[in-house]
């Protein structure tokens, strides 16, 4: 059949194998392909995930958002952050194109990076009492 796992590859190559697989399929198979998984992961033991926090890096008062990007990716280097890369652009392209101000902008993308790593681990980045 399909080898997911091909010698010396890692995880995610198997992550994407399926999903390559799954694209192919009708909805009706992809139907059964959820259920299977769904059945599969209500009786199994859950893979023990390590949720790795924000690296804080204090904000320069006169960031600018180029920097403020590099500096929330160094932050939040454990997101993916292909999810945000519209929002980002159109943000930056605020910026650029419609003079709009660097620290509203950047106010912005700090909101961005932390909702997208709660989304993406279930966690909030900042615990309350946290800076």
């Amino acid at each position: 059949m399909f080898d997911i796992k091909k010698k010396g590859d890692n995880g995610a190559s198997g992550e994407e194998k399926l999903l390559e697989l799954y694209k192919t399929l009708p909805d009706s198979e992809r139907e059964k392909v959820i259920s299977f998984a769904e059945f599969t992961a209500a009786n199994c033991e859950p893979r023990d995930v390590k949720i790795e926090k924000p690296l804080f890096i204090e904000r320069p008062a006169d960031e600018s958002v180029v920097a403020g990007i590099k500096r929330l990716s160094e932050m939040y280097h454990m997101i993916d952050r292909s999810k945000i890369l519209h929002e980002t652009s159109d943000l930056m392209a605020e910026h650029l194109m419609q003079g709009r101000a660097a620290v509203e902008v950047i106010d912005e993308l700090e909101i961005l990076f932390s909702k997208t790593y709660e989304k993406q681990f279930g966690v909030p980045a900042i615990e309350n009492g946290e800076s």
